[in-house]
């Protein structure tokens, strides 16, 4: 089915065909007739399906058939939990609103910058303010910014934000929202953690899971090359020069790391940068920035920037590190294959991190093809983990009650009785 048929205004329309898209994801179909409808959702589905279309198109729909207040009141707020995946939704909402009349004014606010700026550009009101919790509840201390006028809530990439320790600031930040209002929530997976969110949040929502829970897109192609510790480097460059990949985006499990790995490419003559944490906000978005271009032939980086990184047609992504946690694979490797565009995901795993890759496999429930490259074999192969064998099933239990014996030397005849005179 067209976008045309899901029941949104012409000027939105108008910019989706400028975006070059026709046909709707399953995660879009889905939910924006329910968002158009006023309800509350709760969603799940992979990275790159098309999640943020999915609430920013009915979002804005809703809002221009509304009348604007002069003070313009903050009426959307979205949370993010990191600044590049702020900015990312922000450019989202402005793609898709610029045909509105009159045009809706949006904000993008986080940390890492300076909040003066952040302060003076709200001061005349704002209709879609997009944040991080941090930076947003500075803003709320310094009388910046108010959110009694909210209408509705969206929480993007919701699990993340939960990982990275922001529950306290969600909960502190809702308080401060009208109890009328419409809450939109979006995850790639549903975890106990999610769910228990959800509880006094969202209100009969309609739930949406248009991906089995922790899966890869079936466009991503994984692999897993075996080769000692002591030859990953190396082995990353030989990959790249040999195949001429000219945007691959490599993960490390730490900021030195990154930064290390980034000074080993440029020795020899591959552009690269590096972003994480550590780096300036500035720093940031000119890495990011220089590598969509393709002026940065490697784009380095941690888990934090892995949400945040939304790149067309992104062919490679490496994972240079296992993460630590399996659940981060699934979004690293988020970044290609996205849109229904193939990818390849590649892993460099070392003796000492098979125990890992077993467990990605458990997670994600398929076994990722090892292979070798010749010169830079493994001291050790570990072969797949086997599937797990089927488990018999349980006897009956014996229902029937047995009866307890007591033995009286337990209790009273073996007491010791002991006075205030004893000694």
């Amino acid at each position: 089915m067209p976008f045309s048929t899901l029941g949104l205004s012409d000027p939105l329309l108008r910019a989706i065909a400028d975006a070059g898209y026709t046909v709707p994801s399953p995660i879009q179909s889905q939910a924006i007739p329910a968002v158009l409808a006023g309800h509350d959702l709760l969603a799940a589905a992979q990275t790159g399906t098309g999640k943020t279309a999915g609430f920013t198109l009915p979002i804005l729909h809703r809002l221009a058939l509304k009348s604007y207040s002069t003070n313009r009141p903050v009426r959307v707020l979205i949370l993010t939990p990191t600044r590049e995946l702020a900015a990312q939704v922000g450019e989202s909402v402005n793609k898709y609103g610029i045909h509105l009349h009159p045009r809706l004014k949006t904000e993008v606010v986080f940390g890492g910058v300076k909040i003066n700026p952040q302060m003076m550009r709200l001061r005349g009101g704002v209709d879609v303010l997009v944040a991080t919790p941090g930076r947003l509840l500075d803003l709320i201390s310094q009388n910046a910014v108010k959110l009694d006028k909210v209408e509705t809530l969206v929480l993007d990439e919701a699990d993340r934000m939960l990982d990275m320790g922001f529950i306290r600031d969600i909960r502190k930040i809702v308080a401060l929202l009208p109890k009328k209002r419409q809450n939109l929530l979006f995850s790639a997976t549903f975890s106990e953690d999610i769910r228990k969110l959800t509880t006094g949040l969202l209100v009969n929502p309609i739930k949406i899971e248009v991906a089995p829970r922790n899966t890869a897109a079936e466009t991503v192609e994984q692999i897993a090359y075996l080769c000692n510790k002591a030859d990953k480097a190396s082995l990353l460059c030989h990959l790249i020069k040999t195949n001429d990949w000219q945007q691959v985006l490599v993960f490390t499990s730490t900021k030195h790391g990154a930064n290390r790995l980034t000074e080993k490419l440029n020795k020899v003559d591959i552009k690269a940068a590096a972003i994480h944490g550590n780096k300036s906000q500035g720093a940031r978005t000119s890495a990011l920035s220089g590598f969509k271009a393709g002026e940065i032939r490697v784009l380095v980086a941690t888990d934090v920037a892995a949400r945040g990184i939304d790149i067309a047609l992104l062919s490679h992504v490496i994972n240079y590190e296992l993460p630590r946690a399996p659940a981060d694979y699934v979004h690293r490797i988020g970044r290609t294959g996205r849109a229904g565009e193939e990818g390849q995901a590649i892993s460099l795993v070392s003796h000492d991190e098979i125990g890992s890759l077993r467990m990605v496999e458990k997670l994600i429930g398929t076994a990722i093809k090892r292979e070798q490259i010749a010169g830079f074999e493994a001291a050790d192969v570990a072969p797949p983990m086997p599937p797990e064998p089927p488990r018999a099933p349980r006897p009956p239990r014996n229902t029937k009650a047995k009866p307890v014996a007591r033995k009286l030397s337990e209790h009273s005849t073996n007491r010791k009785t002991y006075s205030g005179n004893n000694k």
